[in-house]
This record gives C-alpha cells, structure tokens and sequence, in this order.
C-alpha cells in the first residue's frame, strides 16, 4: 500500500498543477469582456468613475475578485484604457500575487514591477509601498537577500517617512516589519528576527488584521524550532492555526500544519507526523504553490526515513528535489539533497551519498555568499542606526557645515590625516602582535602535545620490551612490536602537523597505541571500540591525537592497581545536531582510589596531556558556532564501591 502512495501523489500532483496552469493562462489570454461577469464589469465601471486613490477603495469593492485572474486582466485592460494608475498597479499586484503563489516568480516579479512603475509616475505613496513590499516577498522566495532587503527597507521608510499614515499604510509597515524579520531568519539571528515578529504581531493587533498575527506567530514559530525551543515552537505553531479559524487562509494553515509536523519528528512522534503531512499533501496541491508542494514532499521523505521506510522516503525526496529544481528553490534543493545523502548512506551507496553530501554543501555555500551576507549586515545595521537617531536631519545639515570649515582650513586636515595615519598603524602592529601571539600559542601547544604523546617512559617502555624480545630470541614477537610501534610513532608525527584529521584516522592511531600497551600488560587489556552506525568516521573531523591522553590516563591511573579483567571501551555516537560525542569508559579502580596510589608512590607520573587537550579542544571550537565539554564521572556499583571511570568528549562539528 505505501510502495504505491508517492506514485499516486506523484501523478494526481501532475495532474492538479497542469490543470491550474492551463486555466490560469487560458484565462489570461482570453477575451476580457467575454469572459467577466456583466455584474463585475458594471462595478468596474463605477469604481473608475470615482478614481480612489487609497487601497482600500479598490480592495473593500473587490474583495471577492482578488484571486480571479480574468478580472484583474479586466481591471488593467479598462483602467489602461481611462488613464486611472491605481486601478492599473492594484490589479498587476494581484495578478503578480496569483503567479507567487504557483511559484512562477519571474512573472511575479515582473507584474510587481510594472505595478512600481505606475505607482511611482502617479506619485501614490501607498502603491508604492504595497509593490515595493510585493517585491521584496519574491525575492526572499527565491532567496535573494539583498535586493529583498534593498525593498523592504525602502518601503518602511517611505512609509514611516508619512506624517499621518493611513490604515493601509499602517498595515504596509506591518508587512515590512515581518519582511525585515524573515530576512533575520534567513540569516540565521532568530532572537532579532523574533522581536521583528513580535513588533508586528503586535501592531496587527492594533489593527485587528488576523492574517497577519498567524503570519508573525507562524514565522516565530520557526524561530524557536531553528533554535531547538520544540515547546515554544509547538505553542507559537498552534497559536497560528487558532488565529487562522477566523480568517480561514489555506496558507497559514498549510504551512503551520507542516511546522507541527516538523516538530513531530524531532520529539520522535513519526507517526503523528506523518499522519498530519498526508493530510497537508492534497491541500498544498490544491493550493498551488510549488515550494509548498516541495516542502512537503521533502518532510515526508524525511518522516520516512526517521520510520525506516527506504522506499517511500526515496520517492517522496526525488519528488520535491524535481519540483525544487524546475522551480529554482535553493533552500528546498539543499534541504532535498542532505536527506538524499543520509538516505543513501543508510542503504549502503556511498558514493552516492557523497555526490548529494557535496551537491547540498554546494547549494548552501551559493545561497551563503559571504559579499551578500556582509552587504545585508551592513545594510540592517545602517537602519537601525538611522531609526535610533531622530535628529538625523540636524545632524547632517551640522555635519555639513563642520565640512566647510574644514576645507578652509588646510592644516587641520593635514593633521588629521597623519593622526588617522598614526591611529592605523598603531591598531595594525597591536592586532599583529595579537595575531603572533596566537600563533606561538598554537605551535607551543602543538609541541607540547606531542612530547605528551611521545613521552620518554613511553618510549623507553616499548623499546625496553622489543630488547627483551630480541635478548630471548623472540623474533617474531620483536618484529611484531617494532612494527607496530614504527607506524604508531609515524602517525603520531603525520598527526602532529595538522590542526584536525577525521575521527577514522584518529581512531587507527588508538588502535595502534592500545595495541602496544596491551603487550607492555601482558594482554590484560580488553578494549573495544564501538561506533553507531549514523556516524560517518571518514567525514567527522577532530583535533589530531585528542584520545590518547585519556586512554593513558585509565591505563596508568585507573587499570594498573587493578586486579583481574582490565577493561576499556570506546563509544562514538551523535551527540545532537552539530556535536559527536565520545565516551571512554575503564572498569578501574577510580579517581579517589588511583589518587591515594599516586601519594603513596616513590616516583610520581605527573599527567600533563588532559590539560593540554583541553587547551587544544578550546581553540579548535574557536571555528564553530558550539563549544566543547570535557567531563569525567566516577562509576559505582550497586554497592556503591568504585567501579571505573568515564570520560565523556563532546566535540562540536558545524
């Protein structure tokens, strides 16, 4: 039954989509009059004779009319005719919403513009904003940060720039508000993006506009789910639907469904999840729009594969990585192409798997351009500056006349010249002495992690015991050890002169070094390496030779005094979303026991290597959004008597 659902969805999407394409175009290419109502073209006809210049004077009347394409060709074509603007750029921004919305965004984008155009010759600031902020909803579709920044701010501007903002006006500052904080979240700063929700919801409020709180309330909810918060994402979700009872749009009923069900599979509730996104699948077809369409096909597939469902999450996957690419939607093409690659690792195909690990990489990289981040930073940090300031005006007309004065006076440039000269140079040599000492740190913990991985009582440990086997005749057991001491001793030096290897080649070098000591304890020593299986060793990257100080540790601290089984394992599992999590676990004598040993001692080992790995750990999590954690927990029996020790490694990954 579910081997046959994706081909069936498959086909009645095909189906549904060309329907509405081959209406929608039919009816733009129809004859306007024949085709529109004798009651609408009446009602046209009386509009245009009173010419409102607001939106509502189109919007109250025409209500009913907003998503009928031949209408609104109706309305372009007659206002085109009598020379009435407002009625030409409110009907081509309502054509333009109807092409968004079955993700034609090229079209979109043109009728938007056009509508600009005429709003701009007819100096209507309201018109203007509306397109503007149109506009600026396309682009963020297509995720073209910047020139969807470029608009939304300009229609805020404009419109907070109008002494006495109409109704609809107030509502176009609301919409630019929740734009600026979608371009937030797209930029990953959700506590930001979150008060901008927050400042509109609550100007919607004000206004009574339902559409828009289950808009801000939807958008915060997506917020608190990228940020991990699944409760206050769930609340924020369902709060969206209560409010989108009143105002019923399939929109915010489809997309807050599919939030819900997101955060379904993240509490591991697969089953709910998958029920709720079945039911999202028709609705989202029927709607029309395809990065909807895609979307849903993606979460499925990825419910699938969470449930173990191979089949159904490979075509559900291909299905909204085909709609994304004919469309053009990065976001879904990355998301689509990381389930792929996890998919495909499951089931064996690595290569596979590493073309859609690549290709993902490859799209998020294009749809992360530093040159684009760097310009919207830029570009929101410039507003906010400028809102804070309300004296903006006088300061600049002050500014211009400290200008004059300064060009009459040549020496005071000179001299502020050479002082901004000196003030550079002077920042310049104190971050370059900053920059040294970073570096010499770096090399002076580098060496200093290797004498602790080469350390003398190592050394003259395992070549004492090669001359033991050589002085009983033990070539096989000499040959043996020598041989692997030699590669151990070689990693050790390949590892030394890189900042990170992956965990597979880190993981050879522990075997080696076990190995060694195993034979220095007379093979008293069971260790055993266990790996989950969604952990891919050959991509995890680590600091190099970041174990081995704590395996040392349990050996000479935790299992020499030990008497019987010696017993170390090593657990490598995923530690969450961008952390793997390594555990090193001995059945020795313990902390407190090991310490009384130590005092009691003539020669004291003193282990310098945790201390310098966790300085190593430090500066390697520098390069990633997470931090480290280093923890070490005493285990006991049931009769609370020592039982071993365990280190828990936590390393961050993204």
């Amino acid at each position: 039954m579910y081997l046959m659902l994706p081909t069936i969805m498959h086909v009645r999407g095909r189906i549904s989509l060309s329907l509405l394409t081959f209406a929608f175009f039919l009816g733009f290419h129809s004859c306007y009059g024949q085709s529109v109502s004798p009651v609408f073209q009446n009602l046209v006809d009386s509009i245009i004779k009173v010419a409102p210049k607001n939106i509502i004077g189109l919007t109250e009347p025409l209500k009913t009319f907003e998503g009928d394409t031949l209408a609104m060709r109706y309305l372009n074509a007659l206002a085109l005719k009598r020379n009435y603007s407002e009625g030409q750029a409110f009907a081509l921004n309502q054509l333009g919403i109807k092409y968004r919305n079955i993700s034609h965004y090229g079209k979109a984008l043109e009728l938007h513009q056009q509508a600009l155009k005429i709003a701009s010759d007819a100096n209507n600031i309201e018109y203007r904003v509306m397109s503007m902020n149109l506009i600026s909803f396309v682009y963020q579709k297509l995720d073209t940060i910047k020139s969807a920044l470029d608009y939304s701010q300009e229609a805020l501007e404009l419109a907070e720039s109008q002494a006495n903002p109409s109704q609809e006006l107030k509502r176009c500052i609301n919409q630019s508000l929740n734009s600026i904080g979608n371009i937030y979240k797209t930029l990953e700063q959700y506590d930001l993006a979150i008060a901008k929700f927050n400042e509109s919801k609550q100007l919607e409020e004000e206004l009574g506009m339902g559409l828009g709180i289950a808009e801000n309330l939807q958008n915060i909810g997506e917020c608190y789910e990228a940020q991990g918060k699944l409760e206050s994402s769930l609340t924020n979700y369902e709060a969206a639907l209560a409010s989108n009872q009143k105002i019923n749009s399939d929109r915010i009923k489809i997309i807050s469904n599919m939030g819900i069900a997101h955060v379904h599979v993240h509490m591991g509730m697969q089953a709910e999840a998958l029920e709720r996104l079945l039911m999202l699948l028709p609705l989202s077809q029927a709607f029309g729009d395809q990065q909807i369409i895609s979307m849903i096909h993606i979460n499925l597939g990825w419910t699938y594969l969470q449930l173990k469902k191979y089949v159904e999450a490979n075509d559900h996957l291909n299905l909204g990585l085909a709609i994304a690419e004919k469309y053009g939607l990065p976001s879904e093409l990355a998301q689509a192409n990381t389930y792929l690659h996890d998919l495909t690792y499951r089931l064996g195909d690595y290569k596979r798997s590493l073309d859609y690990y690549k290709k993902a990489q490859e799209i998020r990289k294009e749809i992360s351009n530093d040159r684009n981040r760097t310009y919207v930073a830029d570009m929101i940090s410039g507003y906010e500056r400028q809102k804070r300031s309300n004296e903006l005006e006088v300061l600049g007309k002050q500014n211009e006349i400290a200008n004059l004065k300064l060009r009459k006076n040549r020496t005071t440039l000179l001299v502020s010249g050479i002082f901004i000269l000196l003030l550079t140079g002077i920042f310049y040599i104190l971050y370059r002495q900053n920059q040294l000492k970073t570096e010499k740190k770096l090399l002076t913990l580098e060496q200093s992690m290797l004498r602790s991985q080469m350390n003398p009582h190592f050394l003259f440990n395992s070549l004492n015991s090669i001359k033991l086997y050589i002085i009983n005749n033990d070539k096989k057991n000499a040959v043996h050890y020598l041989n692997k001491f030699s590669k151990l001793v070689r990693k050790i030096l390949e590892a030394s002169s890189q900042k990170e290897i992956t965990l597979a080649e880190e993981l050879q070098t522990v075997e080696l070094y076990m190995n060694i000591e195993d034979i220095r304890f007379s093979y008293e020593i069971d260790f055993k390496v266990q790996i989950d299986e969604d952990i891919d060793v050959q991509q995890v990257k680590i600091p190099s030779l970041i174990l081995q100080p704590f395996l040392e540790n349990a050996l000479w601290h935790g299992l020499t005094s030990k008497e019987g089984v010696k017993k170390i394992n090593l657990h490598v599992k995923s530690g969450g979303v961008g952390f793997i999590e390594i555990s090193i676990t001995d059945n020795g004598v313990g902390r407190e026991a090991a310490e009384i040993i130590k005092e009691g001692r003539v020669l004291k080992r003193k282990s310098v290597g945790i201390d310098i790995t966790k300085e190593r750990l430090a500066n390697f999590s520098k390069d990633f959004q997470n931090s480290f954690k280093v923890e070490i927990e005493d285990l006991y029996d049931e009769n609370d008597n020592a039982s071993g020790t365990r280190v828990n490694l936590r390393i961050p990954t993204i």
